[in-house]
């Protein structure tokens, strides 16, 4: 089984940065070497995928997101975390944030729930002006 946990999530003022950050706890899950995601879910709003990273370092964004925030992961002897940094933080970018991890390939940089089968438990970002 593989569980996700996120951190980084905060209340910061209009165009502030955050970085979000979402650990792997799992035997042979590396993050590295799959693919993951990020959803964020605002309060009476259906989730919505905002950036995804495949195994070689593709990425891909929606547009309300792209140029602000950027994807990474980073797996090493010692850590193995998939990152968001967001910057130009906007009070429309308040929600919930969720990353997301998926084992098959064929579905590596969608932005569609139904496409990750690990979930984390989310994190809280609040941006006010």
């Amino acid at each position: 089984q593989v569980q996700l946990v996120e951190s980084g999530g905060g209340s910061v003022q209009v165009g502030g940065t955050l970085r979000l950050s979402c650990a792997a706890a799992a035997f042979r899950f590396t993050i590295s070497r799959n693919c993951m995601a990020w959803f964020r879910q605002a309060p009476g709003k259906e989730r919505e995928g905002i950036a995804a990273i495949n195994y070689s370092g593709r990425t891909t964004y929606t547009q309300s997101v792209k140029g602000r925030f950027t994807i990474s992961s980073e797996s090493t002897s010692t850590q193995n975390v998939l990152y968001l940094e967001m910057a130009t933080l906007k009070p429309e970018d308040t929600a919930t944030y969720y990353c997301a991890g998926t084992r098959r390939p064929e579905r590596c940089l969608m932005l569609q729930r139904d496409a990750y089968e690990y979930w984390g438990q989310g994190t809280q970002v609040t941006v006010s002006s």
